[in-house]
């Protein structure tokens, strides 16, 4: 099966808006022709995943159905890209769309605000051999009072169950000196600790997008509170079916070892041990969780809002999140959905939603950036280089895409940066990406202003 240079990515501009479908199709079709993929790229059979950016169903400051085409995959382009796989299926065979978004959204809401199911039945209805399936791959659900987890909820999951990857010595946690103080998804920091030691190394995995023949990675592009940017790479936080064994920071300051807070100081201490220590007491006990929900929003009275202080590791500082990231991906590229060595390479192809995209506090509330962007490439790590170069962005001042050319074990990176080729429909973006110039100038999550930004315009 032969595949595209994988050091080559398209970006095409266009209509800052999603209100005229077939351009959008338009668009995604010039960027995905740009990559000349081979005939056999994909073919009648294959398992096809798409795999959204579903992480909410709106802004986390303004919830309600007008506000998320900023923050999810939009629909429509989903749509062409669906279009475009079931013509190289010959219209026939099963397609997913599956993502497993953050634990406390709603999936329900996710499909009536995005409208999910009016696009499987206009795609099926032009390909009638075709089955599209919306897959919500979540074992669990999570209510939560202003972001504290009170009740959780048992869910169907993903219907071919789980791929337990063990990354041991090739994960990028060899030799971090906060292991045993990783901080996960919710409160029970022993689960996430437990799967990431000095001996090995854990992931739990949905098995539907691991057992695909190809796999195409939808993401939203938006700026993120913990790796800078979430694109390609960050996008795979969604297959996994345990969220809570990945780390996300290493509890306590720097002179503690940690990246939870930027600054060692009395308030960050206190904050710090008072949290720990409300943390152990509500886990798994929904009555204490509940308590906490006063005595958080009294301490954002007194210790500041996490929209404006920087805590639980948002901020450049952060040298956890970046290596759970690059671990998925190694988890996606070399292991199978039985969780043993890949025998054949995936078929991996990404297309990044940058028609509005995200600025300032993302990835859950960022502010809409109109760019009318679509990129394409069949490698994240290029397409995430060339989306930071794109947002304004020095990519070798993010830790996750600097830290990609440096894998020990596993790398899954076949060419350095200075390889990485730009093709498109406006000359200031054609050729070298070291070249590329008249980019855009996204405001960066406010923990990394000052700290990512091009020293000068390019």
């Amino acid at each position: 099966m032969s595949t595209s240079a994988p050091n080559l990515v398209s970006a095409f501009a266009g209509s800052t808006h999603y209100g005229d479908p077939a351009a959008v199709r338009s668009l995604v079709a010039a960027s995905l022709d740009a990559l000349q993929l081979p005939a056999d790229f994909i073919v009648p059979g294959d398992r096809v995943v798409l795999k959204p950016n579903w992480v909410k169903e709106h802004d986390e400051r303004r919830p309600g159905p007008g506000q998320w085409e900023h923050v999810v995959t939009h629909p429509v382009v989903i749509e062409a890209v669906v279009h475009w796989v079931a013509k190289h299926l010959g219209g026939t065979g099963m397609v997913a769309v599956a993502d497993a978004p953050q634990t406390d959204s709603s999936f329900d809401r996710i499909r009536e605000y995005c409208r999910l199911d009016e696009m499987v039945r206009r795609v099926c209805q032009e390909f009638p051999k075709l089955t599209v399936d919306l897959l919500d791959l979540r074992p669990e659900a999570w209510r939560a009072v202003d972001g504290v987890t009170v009740s959780k909820q048992a869910l169907l999951g993903d219907p071919l169950g789980a791929t337990h990857v063990h990354l041991d010595g090739a994960s990028e946690f060899v030799g971090y000196s906060g292991l045993g103080r990783l901080y996960g998804a919710s409160f029970d920091v022993a689960e996430t600790n437990a799967r990431h030691t000095a001996a090995s190394h854990e992931y739990l995995l949905c098995r539907t997008p691991m057992d695909a023949d190809v796999f195409i990675n939808l993401p939203k592009l938006k700026t993120h509170k913990k790796v800078g940017l979430t694109c390609a790479l960050k996008n795979l936080v969604g297959i996994n079916a345990n969220k809570n064994w990945l780390p996300h920071h290493t509890e306590g300051t720097p002179a503690q070892g940690g990246d939870q807070f930027p600054q060692d100081t009395r308030r960050a201490r206190l904050e710090h041990s008072a949290l720990a220590a409300a943390k152990r007491s509500a886990k798994d006990s929904p009555l204490r969780s509940r308590l906490l929900v006063p005595l958080k929003k009294l301490g954002r009275l007194v210790l500041g809002d996490t929209q404006k202080v920087v805590r639980s590791g948002n901020w450049h500082g952060n040298d956890t999140c970046w290596r759970m990231v690059l671990d998925l991906n190694k988890c996606l590229f070399f292991f199978d959905g039985r969780g043993e060595r890949r025998r054949r390479p995936l078929r991996y192809l990404t297309v990044v939603d940058a028609i509005i995209a995200g600025e300032g506090n993302g990835p859950m509330s960022p502010d809409p950036k109109p760019c009318g962007v679509v990129l394409a490439g069949t490698h994240p790590v290029a397409v995430d280089c060339v989306a930071a170069r794109l947002m304004g962005f020095d990519w070798q001042k993010l830790r996750l895409l600097r830290q990609s050319f440096a894998m020990r074990e596993l790398n899954f990176v076949p060419f350095v940066a200075d390889g990485i080729e730009v093709v498109s429909n406006r000359p200031a973006w054609a050729g070298a990406m070291a070249d590329l110039s008249d980019t855009f100038r996204f405001r960066p999550h406010f923990g990394w202003v000052g700290a990512i930004e091009q020293s000068a315009p390019p």
